[in-house]
């Protein structure tokens, strides 16, 4: 048996735990697997691969980003937009169907979000057998408790803001983090409130401006004349608009970007305190992967290729309950989880003082 295995979409902490469990799996059931490179691009003829097995993977466990490369562009593009699905098109799939069965690959591991999952379905209703694994740092997909990459996120998160907390209190500053989370608030919020922030702004809770300025001016009031702000990329403005970085045409999801100094520039406004911003990026996804996602990009791994021995084509590996299962991918793509305003995680934050910017 030879299987093949591709990471497709933002990378993140934790893929080469993936490859790491497919590869120490396959090799003890006696199987062969093929790495292709830069996504799903590494199927189109004549095949941008690598052949990998136990040596050629010892030690990748610590490293941050992908042996294999990955990309979120390119000819299987299915998502191009907030919730809208194009049709991967069928000579391109056709490719890819020529590419597998030259090199004898009878089964295909897709490690990716929720766009890749949704092209790793469109190849499998065409006859290519496919294994889902559920990539994001943001933590969005509704069928699984937990994904590689969130907890290492976090980690950067709460580094970033134990950073912050003293130039801020120094110079009696109001100092606003944004993060990434482009529908979804967790990283903001658990990042928040490990972090001591004392505002958090989500995509999933409007805000308003004047009730962020009103906890500056609480705080400063008490005499805490520092504030620290944590806002997702993906919180919107008051009219409800998203602040983008770039449009993109033809294709793909806009590129998010600049809530960050949009929050500093209004708190200043409205409360005459000093403001700075502070925008973490790609250092979110960059580094070496914290345990917990080692480990469970490891069991991630495994269990794919248990799927595949099982003859489970079609399904997704999904974490929940502390177990590691499977659901089926159609049954995950396009199902976020989002964080809700009356669940006990923001409750607890509230109850300690954080400010969501709605009341």
């Amino acid at each position: 048996m030879r299987i093949g295995i591709l990471n497709s979409g933002g990378d993140c902490p934790g893929l080469n735990a993936v490859i790491h469990g497919v590869v120490g799996a396959a090799t003890t059931l006696g199987w062969e697997v093929v790495g292709f490179r830069d996504g799903f691009e590494g199927l189109l003829p004549p095949g941008d691969y690598m052949m990998l097995d136990v040596e050629k993977t010892i030690g990748i466990m610590k490293l941050g980003g992908t042996i294999l490369g990955t990309t979120n562009k390119g000819h299987f593009v299915a998502k191009i937009g907030e919730g809208d699905v194009a049709e991967v098109p069928k000579e391109i799939v056709e490719k890819a169907k020529t590419t597998l069965k030259h090199l004898e690959v009878g089964a295909l591991i897709v490690v990716g979000g929720d766009g890749s999952l949704t092209t790793g379905l469109q190849l499998y209703r065409m006859g290519i057998p496919v294994i889902g694994v559920p990539k994001t740092i943001d933590n969005d997909i509704q069928a699984t408790a937990m994904s590689f990459g969130f907890d290492s996120a976090v980690a950067t998160v709460v580094d970033a803001l134990d950073r912050l907390h003293t130039t801020a209190e120094s110079h009696k500053r109001v100092i606003v983090l944004e993060v990434m989370g482009r529908h979804a608030g967790w990283i903001a919020l658990y990042g928040g409130m490990a972090g001591g922030a004392d505002v958090i702004l989500l995509p999933e809770v409007p805000f308003h401006m004047e009730h962020v300025a009103r906890a500056v001016r609480a705080r400063d009031a008490r005499g805490l004349h520092s504030t620290l702000i944590v806002v997702a990329e993906g919180a919107r403005m008051e009219s409800g608009e998203l602040v983008k970085k770039q449009t993109i045409g033809g294709g793909g999801e806009d590129r998010l970007g600049g809530i960050g100094d949009y929050v500093a520039r209004e708190v200043e406004k409205l409360t005459g305190k000093e403001t700075r911003a502070c925008t973490l990026g790609h250092l979110q996804r960059g580094g070496a992967p914290s345990a917990l996602d080692r480990i469970l990009g490891v069991r991630f791994g495994t269990k794919a290729v248990h799927l595949i021995e099982e003859g489970k084509f079609g399904r997704m590996v999904s974490y929940q309950q502390y177990q590691v299962g499977d659901v089926s991918i159609e049954e995950a793509v396009n199902q976020l989880r989002l964080v809700t305003r009356d669940s006990e995680i923001v409750r607890a934050a509230r109850s300690v003082g954080i400010c969501f910017g709605d009341s």
